[in-house]
């Protein structure tokens, strides 16, 4: 699922910039205190989303610093600290983890291998803390690759897993009273996040023989119109829960990334796909 969750950067104002910095560099910073040197490897703009998020509906008391780091030696930086923030961390591993290991069984890579080996104990100390998203998590994704393993033909089951998996991790607490929109915007997300893959990495899956959803639908004339019309509509769903979250902090911010961020990987895929059409036909 990584890589699709971020805001358009050219579209914040600087003060936007600031805070998703200070998100982003505080599930860093709780990655390195809670697992590690090496736990920051696993650091993605999907995880700084939900810290933002959940900082935004729950307001937990935050701690603000200055820091420097490797990739920011001169100049220091705005860090956050909070629960909320150690809590996107953790789930930053469990997800992270399951990546690894999907590689490692896709391919048999050997950066597969090696995250999957470097995170296990690590992910052993968020099984202890959240059993319940990571028994969801790993049941989610034992029914999504059995059922790709099987060539399962309606990509909506698959689907459906990716959203019950993200969808657990968006949950701290079941009992909450914004559990089930939380639960709702993951899931949405994790179901538009495994859609926009399989139409991403359709071609090359197709020169690999590799198992792809989509495939059975790629010789529909309208294909690209029907993959644009099923995403929007699978993003929908997780924005119509969003909208019901009473958000007042960073709003904008949020809406940068679930209206226009996470599209960004589709149109530069268009755009590329049109230039090579251009080239093909000497334009």
């Amino acid at each position: 699922m990584f890589g699709y969750i971020a805001p358009v950067f050219r579209s914040l104002t600087g003060e936007q910039q600031t805070v998703w910095r200070a998100y982003y560099c505080g599930v860093c910073h709780s990655l390195k205190s809670r697992f590690g040197q090496t736990g920051r490897l696993s650091l993605s703009h999907d995880m700084t989303f939900l810290a933002l998020l959940l900082s935004s509906l729950y307001e937990p008391d935050t701690e603000i610093s200055r820091s420097r780091c490797a990739l920011h030696p001169v100049h220091a930086h705005t860090v956050y600290a909070s629960g909320m923030i150690d809590y996107a961390a953790d789930m930053n591993i469990l997800l992270f983890y399951y990546k690894a290991l999907d590689q490692r069984m896709d391919d048999g890579s050997f950066s597969g291998r090696a995250a999957e080996k470097t995170f296990r104990n690590k992910l052993e100390k968020v099984r202890a803390q959240y059993p319940r998203q990571s028994v969801r998590v790993q049941e989610s994704l034992k029914l999504l690759w059995e059922g790709e393993k099987a060539k399962q033909p309606d990509p909506d089951l698959l689907c459906n897993l990716s959203g019950r998996m993200l969808g657990s991790v968006f949950v701290p607490d079941p009992d909450d009273l914004w559990a089930p929109q939380l639960y709702a915007v993951g899931e949405g997300l994790g179901r538009f996040v495994y859609w926009m893959d399989a139409w991403e990495d359709l071609e090359e899956d197709r020169k690999k023989k590799r198992f792809n959803p989509l495939l059975a639908y790629s010789a529909r004339e309208d294909y690209e119109a029907f993959c644009r019309e099923t995403l929007e509509m699978l993003i929908a769903e997780a924005t119509e829960h969003f909208e019901l979250l009473p958000l007042e902090r960073d709003l904008p911010l949020l809406r940068n990334v679930l209206y226009s961020g996470i599209w960004q990987r589709y149109a530069l895929r268009m755009e590329q796909r049109e230039r090579k059409e251009a080239r093909r036909h000497g334009k």
